[in-house]
C-alpha cells in the first residue's frame, strides 16, 4: 500500500483535497485510485471559472480499463487546472499526490473540508474494500 500524505483529506470515492496556505483547495485522485484504474490515457479537466458543487463530477480520468468521474470534495470556483495532464495523463500514475494534481478550487464553503475523511480513515476504508 502507498504512503498517504498526512496533510490531505479524502472522499470515499478516492479523491484527495489539500488546503493550501492561500485558502484554495488542490484536488487529485489517490494513489490507490490510480493503481486500481491502471495506466491513464486521457484526462478531462474542468475549465478555469467553472463553479462546482461538492460531490458533483468535476473531471474525468480514462485508463485502458475504464473511465471514471472525479468528484469535487468541496464547492467552489475552479481557479487553476493542471494543463500538463492533457499531454501526459500518466503523470497521475507516477505522482498522484504531487505533479499529478488535477485542479484547484477557491472554496465557497471551506468548512466542507471538515466532512472529508482523514488520512487514517481513508487508509482504513481502502483496507476494507
Amino acid at each position: 500500500m502507498s504512503e498517504i500524505p498526512g496533510d490531505l483529506k479524502f472522499l470515499k470515492s478516492h479523491e484527495w483535497a489539500r488546503l493550501e496556505d492561500s485558502g484554495n483547495v488542490t484536488v487529485g485522485i489517490s494513489d490507490h485510485a490510480q493503481r486500481a484504474l491502471g495506466d491513464l490515457v486521457y484526462v478531462e479537466l474542468p475549465a478555469v471559472g467553472d463553479v462546482i458543487e461538492a460531490g458533483n463530477g468535476a473531471a474525468v480520468v480514462e485508463s485502458v480499463k475504464a473511465a471514471s468521474d472525479v468528484y469535487a470534495p468541496v464547492s467552489g470556483t475552479v481557479v487553476a487546472v493542471n494543463d500538463k495532464l492533457s499531454d501526459n495523463p500518466e503523470t497521475i500514475n507516477e505522482d498522484a499526490y504531487g505533479e499529478g494534481w488535477m485542479f484547484v478550487l477557491k472554496p465557497s464553503n471551506p468548512s466542507q473540508l471538515d466532512e472529508l475523511l482523514s488520512p487514517d480513515d481513508y487508509s482504513e476504508q481502502i483496507e476494507n474494500e
